[in-house]
C-alpha cells in the first residue's frame, strides 16, 4: 500500500487556506458519505413504511416549546394545510432519495446541499443550545457540506462515471459545466 500526501489551497474572500492530506483520508471522506447516506435512507424508509408521518405537531409545538428563534415561522408552516401537506411527503421521500443519492454516489452534491439545508431546518427547529450552539444536526449539516466540498461521489460511486458520460463526443461536464454542482 502506498500513501502520499496532498496538498490543497483555496483562496475565498482574500483569505487562503493551506493545508496537506494523507491520501487514506479518501476513506475517511467516502465513510462519511456512507454513514450519512445510511442514516438518511434508514429515517426516510422507516417514516414511509409507517405510513404514520406527520409534521403538523412538530411544527406547531417543539420550536415554541424550546425557544427556538424562528418559533413563529415553524407554527406558521405548521398551520398551513398545504404546507404540511408537503412536508409529509417532502421529509420522508426526500430522506430516502439523499440516503440513496450517497449510498451510490449518485447526483451526490445535490443530494448533500438538500440533507444539509434539512439539517440547517432541524438545528433551527430542534434549537438545543444548553450545552451551546453546535449540536448533532449542525454537526451532521457540516458533514453533508463536507461531502458536497470533497466531491465524495466521485470515490467509489456513479458520479465518476455520470462525468465522463459521453454527450457529443465529450464528457458530461465538459459538455455543461454546470452539472459540476449537481454532480462530484
Amino acid at each position: 500500500m502506498s500513501s502520499q500526501e496532498v496538498r490543497l489551497r483555496s483562496t475565498v474572500a482574500g483569505f487562503t487556506a493551506e493545508g496537506r492530506l494523507h491520501t487514506l483520508s479518501v476513506w475517511f471522506i467516502l465513510a462519511l458519505r456512507l454513514m450519512m447516506g445510511l442514516a438518511f435512507f434508514q429515517s426516510g424508509l422507516d417514516k414511509v413504511l409507517s405510513g404514520s408521518f406527520s409534521a403538523s405537531g412538530y411544527l406547531q409545538n417543539a420550536p415554541p416549546a424550546n425557544g427556538s428563534p424562528v418559533a413563529d415561522l415553524f407554527v406558521s408552516m405548521g398551520s398551513t394545510g398545504w404546507f404540511v401537506d408537503f412536508v409529509n411527503v417532502a421529509v420522508p421521500w426526500g430522506e430516502v432519495l439523499i440516503g440513496l443519492g450517497l449510498l451510490f454516489g449518485a447526483l451526490t452534491r445535490l443530494a448533500a446541499f438538500w440533507g444539509a439545508f434539512m439539517m440547517l431546518l432541524f438545528y433551527l427547529g430542534n434549537w438545543e443550545i444548553d450545552h451551546g450552539y453546535i449540536n448533532g444536526d449542525f454537526a451532521y449539516m457540516l458533514v453533508f457540506l463536507s461531502v458536497a466540498a470533497f466531491g465524495a461521489g466521485r470515490i467509489l460511486g456513479l458520479d465518476a462515471y455520470i462525468e465522463q458520460y459521453d454527450v457529443g463526443g465529450e464528457p458530461l461536464v465538459e459538455r455543461y459545466p454546470w452539472t459540476r454542482y449537481l454532480l462530484g
